[in-house]
């Protein structure tokens, strides 16, 4: 029995001596298991945290971020005699975003008195120097400047560049923009507003503050309201510098290992820095605006520097919520917001109870919306990017900071622009003119410039560029190349060289007969030289151009500027070759030019973002046609002003200016050309329809009115033609094209190259009567 009792104590205690072995085994087991999950985590933990890690310094010490590049228009240089209204002064600096100011009391602020108007200019970088700001006083004598005085010295001055306009900038695929600015830099009050009313302890704090979260939860309670955020500065930053903005608890984990990375790697001052940079302050559109520089410009269209400390709290208000509270489309949210903040600075002992009163009772004062867009001339600033595209990569240009000085005249454009609605809104009011397109270049005579450019009637930058892209025949506008080829020979052609203006027949390129006509359908006889442009007559063109060759015509067009593979056809005598608006600027500018070949150009200076000039666009020029053979064709170019096709434009400017153009048409009347210059610019004009169907408006009817409005409202120099040595100015009986003397009844004094000038003298007496049959070559020499 004992035995028995014995086994089936020893089975009992047996039992549980296993389920005591298996528990404690099961303990060391999920001990171990513990504790390898706390080392991996851990281990995964540091894992991680070293990720973030290199994330957080590869973007703070390379290149944090994409900065776009910014487009500059052409600065203003003031000087005695400029004409330049006080009023169309007083417009440019608003444009500017100037602010009155009796006082004068910051930068980028005037006075106007009268006829006077005081400035203090803002400090600016040029590309070729660094201009101070100065207090200046400039008196106005009805449309000019009469003279110009520094007000600190006392004394005239003689030239002053005003900062240029922004016309925009060139984005990367992701639309931020910002105006960096360092810690330094950055005005006292908005830190200062920074820290009362978002981070009170930014400089105590390892980059996470329990204190400040409940504290601001405390304040927040008792002003039932946000007054206080809870993130810290450092958390902000690295919210908007590396993560989303999606609320999930992960994402909120992530900001506070960040923000304790950043405090450990990088100094109080480097973090507020990046900050100001960084920070959320609104949307211009597609692009975001960030950072306190940027968002000074968007809401007060002044640098940081220039803001009072009203306008300085507001921005610091606009952290807490941008859209929420956006000054313009919420004033009183904002203005809540705003003195909330300064209430904030009060308690921090940053400001007086009555400065800070002062400070409220000022109003917002932000401007009006002012759309930032990349767009603000877009054919301009296509242009402006292609020529930059030959020097520079896409990335380089988009986000490097790149400050892009161009050529454009805003006043110009913005004429050009006007002038342009106008009078295609008048012209398709004409039968079968409807649907118009436009594109206009404009360049200053002088150096090749592009001052203006529209590539379309609905220039918002959505569409075709026409102006640079839209290749169209360009009728005869390609007339003066050809009398430029012949003059070359003087043997064989002077300017009073009389060709034949009768039917013709030549061979095209399938071997059929090629019969062209005249716009009147008529012929005209044996016509001078000077008379068959002036009256833009196909048929003696089209003699000429086959005595000189098409092969050589199309040499001089290259030799013009004319880059674009040309057919070597006979119908290229009457401009059936295709040319974009841009490349019969360039080939026109060579005629301005006094045949000297200068490229158009758009860009004066490439500067990077720390101020050194990477890129210059100097002058070039390049003698490529004989420059006595150029000045009379310029001299039959004001022919065609004074009595051919474009004689209309003296209906509205002075008979001495000397306009020198060309007009053009293309068969059925589907393209209306003009081209031509004054003393200060070129300008070319073109009207059609995109679908090239026709408007019933020649270059006479169509473009030339078009480029008469606008020259008449922007050239201030009429044509002063100088003749080359060996050019030799002769008296000419136009009737038979005999020398003569000054005295005899319509003579006329031509150019001529030296030893080609007639020799033969006329016979013309006192008053010698017109035969009959050159009555119809004399009327025709100065009618339509």
């Amino acid at each position: 029995m004992a035995e028995k009792t014995t086994k089936k104590r020893s089975s009992r205690y047996g039992t549980k001596t296993r389920a005591g072995k298996l528990a404690k085994r099961g303990s060391h087991w999920l001990r171990n298991l513990s504790l390898v999950a706390l080392l991996g985590g851990g281990a995964g933990l540091t894992v991680y945290m070293g990720y973030l890690d290199h994330s957080v310094r590869t973007q703070f010490d390379g290149k944090r971020w994409a900065i776009p590049a910014r487009v500059y228009a052409s600065p203003l240089e003031l000087y005695a005699g400029q004409r330049l209204s006080a009023s169309g002064f007083e417009s440019l600096l608003k444009r500017l975003h100037y602010r009155a100011d009796d006082l004068l009391s910051t930068e980028g602020t005037y006075v106007k008195n009268g006829a006077q108007i005081s400035v203090r200019t803002r400090d600016f970088n040029f590309w070729d120097q660094a201009q101070s700001s100065v207090k200046m006083a400039l008196s106005f004598t009805g449309d000019s400047i009469e003279k110009i005085t520094d007000l600190k010295k006392a004394q005239e001055m003689a030239l002053v560049r005003l900062e240029p306009v922004q016309i925009g900038s060139f984005y990367p695929t992701i639309k931020e923009d910002r105006v960096l600015i360092k810690l330094e830099d950055a005005p006292a009050p908005l830190i200062k507003a920074l820290l009362a009313s978002e981070d009170r302890d930014f400089y105590h704090h390892h980059g996470v503050s329990v204190r400040g979260i409940i504290r601001a939860i405390w304040a927040d309670v008792r002003a039932g309201g946000l007054v206080q955020g809870g993130s810290t500065i450092t958390q902000q930053l690295a919210k908007n510098f590396y993560l989303t903005s999606e609320r999930r608890l992960w994402r909120k984990v992530r900001e506070v290992l960040m923000a304790l990375i950043l405090e450990y790697r990088y100094s109080k001052d480097e973090i507020l820095a990046a900050y100001l940079n960084e920070i959320y302050l609104g949307q211009d559109g597609s692009n975001g605006v960030h950072g306190f520089g940027l968002a000074s410009e968007f809401y007060y269209g002044s640098p940081l520097k220039e803001l009072d400390l009203d306008q300085l709290v507001t921005l610091v208000a606009l952290v807490r919520g941008p859209s929420e509270y956006d000054p313009r489309r919420f004033p009183e949210r904002a203005l809540q917001r705003r003195d909330l903040v300064l209430d904030a600075m009060v308690q921090q002992n940053y400001l007086t109870v009555k400065q800070a009163k002062a400070a409220k009772a000022q109003a917002l004062s932000v401007i009006p919306r002012t759309h930032r867009a990349s767009n603000r001339y877009p054919a301009f600033l296509d242009f402006v990017k292609r020529q930059l595209k030959e020097d520079y990569k896409e990335q380089d240009i988009t986000s490097e900071g790149l400050r892009i000085f161009t050529t454009l005249d805003t006043q110009v454009q913005d004429t050009l622009e006007a002038t342009v609605a106008k009078k295609l809104a008048q012209l398709e009011k004409m039968p079968n003119a409807n649907h118009l397109e436009a594109a206009v270049v404009v360049t200053r005579r002088d150096n090749a410039e592009i001052a203006a450019i529209v590539g379309g009637k609905d220039d918002s930058g959505q569409g075709f560029n026409r102006a640079l892209d839209a290749v169209r025949p360009i009728g005869s506008l390609i007339k003066p190349a050809i009398y430029l080829s012949a003059l070359e020979k003087p043997d064989k052609y002077t300017i009073t060289t009389r060709v034949s203006d009768a039917e013709i027949h030549v061979k095209n390129e399938s071997g059929k007969d090629w019969e062209p006509q005249n716009y009147d359908h008529r012929e005209h006889g044996r016509v001078p030289l000077h008379t068959a442009l002036a009256k833009s007559y196909n048929l003696a063109t089209v003699r000429v151009g086959m005595d000189v060759g098409i092969a050589k015509i199309a040499k001089t067009l290259k030799s013009m500027g004319v880059s674009r593979e040309l057919e070597l056809y006979p119908s290229l005598l009457l401009g059936a070759s295709s040319l974009t608006p841009l490349e019969v600027t360039q080939m026109y500018q060579t005629l301005a030019g006094d045949g000297f070949f200068t490229p158009i150009k758009g860009i004066r200076a490439v500067v990077s973002a720390e101020g050194e000039q990477l890129q210059s666009y100097p002058f070039v020029v390049k003698q490529v046609i004989d420059p006595a053979a150029t000045y009379i064709v310029n001299t039959m170019m004001q022919g065609v002003m004074r009595e051919g096709t474009g004689k209309a434009a003296y209906e509205v400017f002075a008979k001495d200016y000397g306009l020198a153009g060309k007009t053009g048409t293309t068969n059925d009347a589907k393209d209306s050309w003009f081209a031509g210059f004054t003393g200060d610019y070129l300008s070319v004009v073109w009207l059609g329809r995109d679908d090239d169907k026709p408007i019933a408006l020649s270059g006479s009817t169509g473009a030339l009115p078009v480029w008469v409005s606008l020259m008449k409202q922007i050239s201030a120099q009429p044509v002063l033609l100088t003749p080359p040595d060996n050019i030799a100015m002769t008296w000419v009986d136009p009737r038979n094209g005999l020398l003569a003397n000054k005295g005899c009844a319509g003579a006329r004094e031509y150019p001529y190259i030296a030893g080609s000038a007639p020799t033969a003298t006329s016979g013309c007496g006192a008053a010698p009567a017109v035969k009959e049959d050159d009555k119809q070559w004399f009327e025709d020499l100065f009618t339509e």
